[in-house]
């Protein structure tokens, strides 16, 4: 039988909003923290990016942005792809353009917008077909990291995650399983929203993203962490005391034994998610040769 979640031929790169621009130049000696740079260095090859704003209050002003950055990085060709209904997302135009990309860029904004327009469409049956059996590169910043999961966070009180049914989760787009995304993770304060996420299902590893820093994605588990700031893994696998079941909603509930992973860049971590269930293992980053 074969199995249904292949390990990915295809890479993601989740990054946790506010990412660092003003490198962007190919006269500027850039920085391995450079997420933007690392984004250009890993496409399997370096001829056309789509950037989806779909999430974004302002798509064009959004595109336009990255459009103009990535040129500068030295991707000749850089397009938007508009999907402003449902009906977009299922045209012949937007599956020739993606069709065409090497790596894909979703801006950031309302990851429930982004979730309602491609949803069940063929653009995103072919997006995750072709991260499943093509090496392509899908980054998301901001909401577009957040909607990559399969549990994803759209409503929640940053103060208020202790308290039962304070944070709502719907289905993303399914890109990385068995794990639950957050981003802008440190300056706002959501490590208490991520515990509720993983108290409901202890099955998901919980991934917090600080503001400028990223994490990429590679065979579906094999995570590592870039940017200048850390990356939050929250572990419930052995948890105990877990009350979310037994309070009352608007009550508070207790959990016990997390494991928590405070991560810099260059360290590397096993999520226990697609084809392979291994455990996390965290693993030291080798030592460079003086």
């Amino acid at each position: 039988m074969p199995n249904p979640f292949p390990v990915p031929k295809g890479k993601l790169l989740l990054i946790g909003g506010h990412e660092q621009r003003d490198k962007a130049g190919p006269s500027h000696e850039q920085s391995p923290e450079f997420i933007l740079q690392r984004f250009v260095e890993e496409l399997p090859k370096k001829e056309t990016i789509v950037v989806i704003p779909a999430a974004s209050e302002e798509p064009e002003v959004s595109a336009r942005d990255y459009i103009r950055l990535f040129q500068r990085l030295g991707i000749k060709h850089v397009e938007a792809l508009h999907v402003q209904s449902r009906d977009e997302a299922n045209s012949a135009q937007a599956l020739e353009l993606l069709n065409r990309a090497d790596g894909v860029m979703f801006t950031g904004g309302d990851q429930l917008r982004l979730t309602t327009l491609l949803g069940g469409t063929l653009v995103l049956a072919r997006l995750t077909e072709r991260y499943l059996h093509e090496p392509i590169l899908i980054a998301g910043t901001s909401a577009g990291a957040t909607a990559m999961s399969t549990p994803m966070i759209y409503q929640g009180r940053n103060d208020a995650g202790f308290v039962k049914d304070e944070i709502h989760i719907t289905t993303g787009l399914q890109l990385l399983r068995d794990v639950a995304v957050d981003t802008h993770f440190i300056a706002r304060g959501r490590i208490v929203r991520m515990a509720q996420i993983i108290a409901t299902n202890p099955g998901c590893i919980g991934l917090g993203l600080e503001e400028d820093t990223a994490a990429l994605i590679t065979k579906g588990n094999e995570l590592e962490v870039v940017g200048n700031g850390i990356v939050v893994l929250l572990d419930g696998h052995d948890c105990t005391g877990n009350t979310i079941a037994e309070v009352q909603p608007g009550d508070v509930f207790s959990i016990r034994d997390l494991r928590l992973h405070l991560l810099a860049k260059g360290q590397r971590f096993h999520l226990p998610g697609f084809a392979t269930r291994k455990p996390p293992l965290l693993e030291p980053t080798p030592e460079k040769p003086e």
